[in-house]
């Protein structure tokens, strides 16, 4: 049956993993009214334990709180509840004695209130996503004095608030660390830079503020970095940033960052994602970014850019609409590139010298004022629709075109 799973113990079929809800179509359903059965406790060899929407917000119920939890310590190693918007309450303190989890998966739920000191002693625990409740209070200090096996820590989109503390540094495994869509604040601590195997740091969407640049030292795992909409303020110099070589995201929009971009981040070869949109950032924009092999996104809108856009037209026809640097006053890009760039650098001004240029040498050619007054460009609705002012081809259909147009207006006037 799918959803659930067997194994022999001393010639006896036992129940060891159980997963209902609409996972997948043959699936174990849940009741129009499902609740959570002692009879669970029973189930003595039980070791994954998942249910996905079952628990309606129509009928709110909580994770139960009984001491019942003890009876499967030593065999439960995976707990998850998923999109159960109907599971309210606190996480129960007697979930600290499944001495042999691994991975606790509490996501979006209803969940609330303070996490509990005691998930503190779920030592072998390698995963903990918490994410898409409405848990309050402070980061709890004992999530990382006894964790040394955590791999991935997920609080975010909670209403967690306060600072960080350095004891969060004593998880030396953890890869992914995700504290996106809360209330944190405060500085970084300068330990942050322990976690050298992290290949993941999220905290968008808070309130940091203060130094950050020393807790990023060292970090050479590190693909993703996100901390936008934080109002962290200083300069992108402060980093090292050759040392964070392995980097494929970067979201540093909305930061209320000053200085130039250094050059450093234009070389870091295995960038994907760039977002340093609504800064306070000035200076030219290095034209080394067009090198990168990677680069699919690069937002540079609303700052204090200057000078020209010194990209081709493959740039931009690689990037699309993935490119931005609209609002920047004094930024401009190359006549030579506005043929092929359509709505790409919506927002952004052509260079005056270019203008200036190409008008002189509208002047100074006496065959400019002749080719815009050709039969091309009297019929520039019907011909040029297809084909470019310049086309030789556009040029020839334009005298066709013409020639149709007559013949039918003549056969409409006999």
């Amino acid at each position: 049956m799918q959803g659930v799973s067997c194994d022999l113990f001393d010639g006896l079929w036992y129940v060891t993993a159980l997963s209902i809800g609409p996972v997948l179509e043959n699936s174990l359903q849940c009741a129009e009214e499902a609740k959570l059965s002692p009879l669970l406790f029973q189930l003595e060899h039980l070791r994954s334990l998942s249910l996905f929407n079952c628990f309606s917000s129509h009928r709110p119920t909580a994770v139960p709180s009984s001491s019942k939890w003890e009876k499967l310590a030593g065999s439960l190693q995976t707990l998850e509840f998923r999109s159960n918007r109907g599971l309210v309450g606190e996480i129960p303190a007697n979930l600290g004695h499944l001495s042999n989890l691994q991975s606790l998966v509490l996501v979006d739920n209803s969940l609330a209130g303070e996490l509990p000191v005691e998930l503190g002693n779920l030592v072998h625990l390698k995963r903990l996503m918490l994410s898409g409740n409405k848990f309050s209070g402070q980061f709890p200090a004992s999530l990382c004095h006894n964790l040394t096996e955590l791999l991935i820590l997920d609080l975010s989109s909670n209403s967690l608030s306060g600072s960080l503390p350095p004891s969060l540094c004593s998880l030396s495994s953890l890869l992914k660390l995700d504290l996106s869509n809360n209330q944190f604040h405060g500085s970084l601590p300068p330990e942050l830079a322990s976690l050298t195997h992290l290949t993941l740091l999220d905290l968008r969407s808070n309130n940091f503020s203060g130094a950050w640049f020393r807790s990023l030292a060292g970090m050479a795992s590190l693909q993703d970095l996100l901390l936008s909409y934080n109002p962290w303020g200083g300069s992108l110099v402060e980093l090292e940033w050759e040392a964070l070589r392995n980097l494929t995201t970067l979201d540093l929009s909305h930061m209320g960052l000053t200085g130039t971009i250094p050059e450093a981040i234009a070389s870091l070869k295995r960038l994907r994602y760039l977002a340093l949109d609504n800064n306070h950032l000035s200076g030219s924009v290095s034209s080394g970014f067009a090198a990168l092999p990677s680069l699919t996104a690069l937002y540079l809108s609303g700052n204090n850019l200057t000078g020209k856009l010194e990209f081709s037209q493959e740039f931009y026809q690689r990037m699309g609409k993935r490119f931005a640097c609209w609002n920047n006053p004094n930024l401009c890009y190359d006549a030579a590139v506005s043929m092929a760039t359509g709505d790409v650098l919506y927002g952004v001004a052509q260079c005056k010298q270019d203008k200036e240029a190409a008008s002189s040498n509208y002047e100074a050619d006496p065959f400019a004022r002749v080719d815009r007054r050709n039969p091309d460009h009297s019929s520039g609705l019907v011909a040029s629709f297809w084909f470019p002012a310049a086309s030789t081809g556009g040029f020839w259909w334009g005298i066709a075109v013409e020639e149709v147009v007559s013949m039918v207006l003549f056969a409409m006037i006999l």
